[in-house]
């Protein structure tokens, strides 16, 4: 079975090999019918401290790290102006 992979923007990488990520979806509401955005923030794997606040990236399922990170992060789609 395939990884599940999603794409995101870096809000937080204050910490050593860690990338805090936060993933948009769509959903429709219920009763009303109406598209809602919502999102998910996820802890990713950072090894080598390449992904900086504002990047995208593509993060990947994987086996979980530590207690929070089940994500690793595979590469970066687009840097952010610094």
């Amino acid at each position: 079975m395939p990884r599940k992979q999603l794409k995101g923007i870096v809000v937080s990488d204050k910490m050593d090999k860690t990338v805090i990520v936060k993933v948009e979806r769509i959903v429709q509401h219920p009763l009303y019918k109406k598209y809602i955005k919502k999102y998910t923030k996820l802890a990713a794997h950072n090894p080598n401290n390449e992904a900086k606040m504002g990047d995208e990236v593509l993060i990947e399922e994987c086996r979980p790290i530590s207690k929070t990170k089940h994500f690793r992060v595979i590469k970066i789609l687009k840097r952010a102006e610094r």
